[in-house]
């Protein structure tokens, strides 16, 4: 069962429990956690499994799009896990969050370059629908959505 919860510093995702935060301060998932936007999966023998971040406007990389949308962003599963449907599953318990909520699209991003990522997401139903130049075009993320 996926909790909502801000994520005290013992439990923020980290390579410590195999997931990776990426580019993402200690700062800002803090500022994050108070906005309730982290969603975490523990197990009872391994603890934090995976975590994702749920949004209702990703204006940063999508602009002011008015459609009702829900943003994906930092979806990790730990390496203990990986391979098993995880990712997967929650991508649905998202999806399935945004279509209660009468959302029209579950919408995320991914690094250009990572064509296995990319091609993960277009096994799950999404589509590529843009691209978006990020620090002065050193960086570059493909914009997915799938209909709910």
């Amino acid at each position: 069962m996926l909790e909502r919860v801000p994520l005290p510093t013992a439990h923020r995702p980290s390579a410590r429990h195999g997931l990776d935060g990426g580019e993402v301060s200690p700062h800002d998932i803090a500022a994050q956690s108070a906005r309730h936007e982290w969603y975490v999966l523990r197990d009872a023998d391994l603890g934090l499994v995976a975590a994702l971040r749920i949004l209702r406007a990703d204006p940063a990389f999508w602009g002011d799009d008015p459609t009702l949308a829900v943003y994906v962003h930092g979806l990790m599963v730990s390496r203990r896990k990986a391979g098993r449907g995880l990712g997967s599953s929650l991508l649905r318990w998202a999806g399935d969050r945004g279509r209660a909520s009468r959302a029209r699209f579950l919408r995320l991003d991914c690094g250009e370059s990572n064509e296995v990522l990319r091609a993960f997401y277009r096994d799950l139903g999404f589509r590529e629908v843009g691209r978006r130049d990020l620090t002065d075009g050193l960086f570059s993320v493909t914009l997915f959505e799938k209909e709910l």
